[in-house]
């Protein structure tokens, strides 16, 4: 009878054991602002970059996923969603994922992986103390705003107009970015018309507004919705024969101009911030990381396309010039 209690004993322990050992497997919660798809790339570099450390989604670590698909007001439900799950540290991108995650705990570990001004939107105190249970990379997006505006100017020297696209849902877009491109287009004597776009949907009748309202040019701003979107804000750009600007991939996807980060490096290096937390590390005691690396990405065939010479001083600072 004991000998059976034991093999019973046993048995229960050895069917227990893996449930145990699935516990400590370390889970994610990936906030995301947009699509899997519109992000496929961004993700890929995030998985590159944990696998770097070791970690396999599905083997040592288990990712749960919320997509908004764009619309921002989900965020907030999306980041209660995986509170209540439990999970380890909260991932996200961009001002609203952050703001989201933010309000939705102060105990989880969160991971910003692209930020604007996480001091300005008020996620942190400081990016060297962030203090409370943030951190992850920021990209000083209104010197970034401001830069494209000066770059548009330099590539049609005659322009006198430039509309933004901008996402009324973010934050830092409509405040210290927008405020940034402002200050820039005043010191160029260009006038800045400012094209609202929350959904997706908007886009088309936000070009015709622009022709409509004799623009030349278009800024496309950092936004999670907008970045989403760039192959078809790119082809819209070109369908309406804007001189443009963008993020490096809106260059890549057919835009005329792209300025910004490296959106591959930083998701790749986002895992490092989620690595040193698993192992114990405190988000308050991580700084945020600013990226110091901009790429200038000229694509020739849509100058072509357009009709118009980009100046050889300009060419000169690219970092890549497509033909």
């Amino acid at each position: 009878m004991r000998r059976r209690e034991f093999i019973s004993l046993l048995g229960g322990a050895a069917t227990a054991w893996p449930l145990a050992s699935r516990a400590q497997v370390p889970r994610i919660g990936f906030l995301g602002a947009a699509s899997p798809s519109s992000y496929a790339t961004q993700l890929e570099a995030f998985r590159l970059g944990l696998r770097d450390l070791g970690y396999v989604e599905g083997t040592n670590l288990i990712i749960e996923y919320r997509w908004a698909q764009g619309k921002y007001e989900r965020l907030r439900e999306l980041a209660a969603e995986l509170v209540r799950s439990n999970v380890d540290v909260v991932v996200t991108h961009g001002t609203p994922g952050a703001l989201a995650a933010k309000q939705a705990t102060a105990a989880i570990p969160i991971v910003v992986i692209l930020i604007g001004d996480p001091v300005a939107a008020g996620i942190v105190p400081s990016l060297a103390r962030p203090g409370g249970n943030v951190t992850g990379q920021s990209f000083f997006s209104p010197e970034l705003a401001a830069k494209r505006i000066e770059l548009l100017k330099d590539s049609v020297p005659q322009m006198t107009r430039v509309a933004v696209l901008l996402n009324p849902g973010n934050p830092v877009v409509m405040g210290a970015e927008l405020k940034a491109m402002e200050t820039a287009s005043q010191s160029l004597k260009v006038e800045l018309q400012q094209v609202l776009v929350r959904d997706p949907n908007e886009l088309e009748r936000a070009f015709e507004r622009m022709q409509q309202g004799s623009v030349a040019a278009v800024a496309i701003s950092e936004d999670s919705m907008l970045i989403a979107n760039i192959r078809a804000i790119a082809a819209a750009a070109t369908k309406w024969r804007f001189v443009s600007i963008g993020n490096k991939e809106f260059a890549q996807a057919g835009g005329l101009m792209g300025y910004g980060v490296d959106y591959f490096t930083t998701y790749r290096r986002s895992a490092v911030f989620v690595d040193r937390i698993l192992k114990g590390a405190k988000p308050a005691d991580i700084p945020i990381e600013q990226a110091t690396k901009f790429h200038f990405v000229m694509n020739l065939k849509t100058a072509k396309a357009l009709g118009i010479d980009i100046p050889t001083s300009l060419l000169v600072r690219a970092d890549e010039v497509i033909e």
